[in-house]
């Protein structure tokens, strides 16, 4: 059996494949997203004698110290990364061996099972409770002795929920039990300074510049963590990319001298878009349950009979609309929306959901039949 077939703990149907292969062209309205809208390079100044070397493995000292103060902490705990998703991968391949246990939980992020499973490890992927909650129960019951790492998104994608203190508070109780670790994914957390990568050196907060400040093409992420898993990660990652572009540090640096403009921005376009959405599914209560959204630019309905969601999010694809199905996020019955779009753009994408709703057995009986 080959790396690429190789069974995972749940990926019934991947997000790359969803995104990059069965759905290009196909749509006219984009409600899949996961970011406010991409920034422009026309916002941001970049200086013309700029010398473009190798840079630094761990960050530019100034970009560090940027990053720094939003956990109101120090550079030595930033390692600058190619997006969240290598400082993830870094954190894994540094911190993980072969039958390691990971816990981690679904819905939720892909990689967060996929990679460690890939690695060897035994991946234990806990269900969400009914409030989308952190089931502390199974996680007890399900912890073994190989416990090495367990891995929290919050505010979550794709519930847009945010991990609970309490939650955070027994889940750090049980990796320190077990000489591990609790690593946190807050691409979504316009307020890092309240991390608990601050209190604790068994806590590795990761989070980047593509989500909340709209940047996605920088491809800049970070992890803040003790600095001595920072410098083990920053010898993991001289074996792969090295270092960041030189270029893109310095936009980075711009972007955050600025992180106020681009927080407003990104508070302002989310709580427009989450009404919006919160008022269309107040219409659907029968058919839908809309998980509140807590800061995110996207919100989560599950539905209510249960049925196939990919099947959905296809019946939304005829009427030219993309939406993120549950099956992409190791979920059922579920599909994610994403708000921060133009408000026409939403409504219109809304109402070609409304015209679904209204006329789901004729599809149902169609695909059917």
């Amino acid at each position: 059996m080959t790396l690429a077939s190789r069974p995972s703990p749940r990926t019934d149907y991947s997000m790359r494949k969803w995104v990059f292969d069965d759905t290009p062209g196909k749509y006219e309205i984009d409600l899949s997203r996961s970011y406010i809208d991409g920034g422009r390079l026309s916002e941001l100044t970049l200086p013309p004698d700029l010398e473009l070397g190798y840079g630094a493995d761990r960050g530019t000292e100034p970009l560090r110290e940027q990053i720094a103060s939003l956990y109101k902490g120090h550079a030595d705990s930033v390692l600058v990364t190619h997006g969240a998703q290598e400082a993830l991968a870094l954190a894994y391949s540094t911190l993980l061996r072969p039958g390691d246990q990971v816990v981690t939980f679904r819905p939720g992020w892909q990689q967060s099972w996929d990679a460690p499973d890939l690695m060897g490890c035994q991946v234990e992927a806990i269900d969400l409770d009914q409030d989308l909650g952190i089931d502390l129960a199974a996680v007890a019951e399900r912890v073994s002795s190989r416990l090495r790492m367990i891995v929290v998104n919050s505010p979550c994608n794709p519930t847009g929920r945010r991990a609970r203190r309490a939650e955070l508070d027994a889940l750090l109780r049980t990796v320190t039990e077990h000489d591990g670790y609790l690593l946190l994914d807050q691409n979504y957390e316009p307020d890092l300074s309240t991390s608990a990568a601050i209190d604790s050196d068994r806590v590795i907060s990761v989070s980047g510049l593509s989500k909340i400040y709209g940047f996605p093409g920088l491809r800049v992420g970070w992890m803040y963590g003790a600095p001595e898993i920072v410098q083990a990660c920053a010898e993991h990652k001289h074996l792969t990319s090295i270092a960041n572009s030189v270029l893109c540090e310095v936009l980075a640096c711009d972007v955050l001298s600025r992180s106020e403009h681009y927080l407003s921005k990104y508070r302002r376009e989310v709580s427009a878009g989450i009404d919006i959405l919160t008022r269309w599914s107040a219409q659907h209560q029968d058919t839908l349950r809309l998980t509140p959204p807590e800061e995110t630019p996207f919100g989560w309905f599950q539905l209510l009979d249960g049925s196939d969601s990919m099947s959905f999010c296809r019946q939304a694809l005829e009427q030219g609309v993309l939406l993120m199905p549950a099956e992409t996020l190791g979920g059922v019955s579920g599909f994610r929306v994403g708000v921060a779009i133009p408000p026409a753009e939403l409504s219109e994408g809304l109402r070609r959901i409304d015209y679904i709703l209204a006329n789901q057995h004729d599809f149902e009986r169609r695909t059917t039949g």
